[in-house]
């Protein structure tokens, strides 16, 4: 097993994009299957299939992280890089200050105008910032359980969308 500095808490996952690997902790896009929002846009049509439509919902998920981090680097100049020579603890510590500086504006400003920007945004459900972190299991094993986790999220996704969706 490895350990990573910045493993996602138990239980949890990162949302990462193409360029990263579909592994334990991480959920990439499937490869070979439109991805882009523009990709579906104009007379391509909406997604065809399951993997296109689990990558069609991945990048609208994307999106608005993009935007949330547009907002924060619009608040918080530091945040738009290079980030100055500190430590990563120091990095990750500034990160997290200025989402909860962020997040108490909002609070306290609901209409601050950098938050007009940001649309149809849910309730968040913010981290507990003391949780455990997993160890990420890198073996084959653990590869094809991931594997078939982002499977099964696919056909969950797609059985819904064509109304097959079957409750636990």
């Amino acid at each position: 097993m490895v350990s990573l500095h910045l493993c996602p808490q138990l239980g949890k996952y990162y949302l990462v994009d193409s360029a990263y690997k579909n592994m334990p902790g991480f959920l990439a896009p499937h490869k070979g299957h439109r991805y882009q929002r523009d990709q579906f846009g104009g007379g391509s049509g909406g997604p065809r299939g399951k993997y296109e439509l689990f990558n069609h919902r991945h990048s609208q998920l994307r999106d608005v992280i993009e935007r949330t981090f547009g907002v924060l680097k619009a608040r918080f100049p530091i945040l738009k890089g290079p980030m100055p020579n500190y430590l990563m603890n120091r990095q990750v510590e500034l990160v997290i200050a200025c989402c909860v500086l962020h997040n108490f504006i909002r609070d306290e400003h609901p209409h601050d105008e950098l938050f007009a920007r940001e649309s149809g945004e849910d309730e968040e459900d913010y981290a507990d910032l003391g949780a455990q972190h997993q160890q990420i299991d890198l073996s084959a094993a653990a590869q094809r359980n991931w594997n078939s986790f982002r499977m099964a999220i696919t056909d969950h996704m797609f059985d819904h969308q064509n109304g097959r969706y079957v409750p636990h």
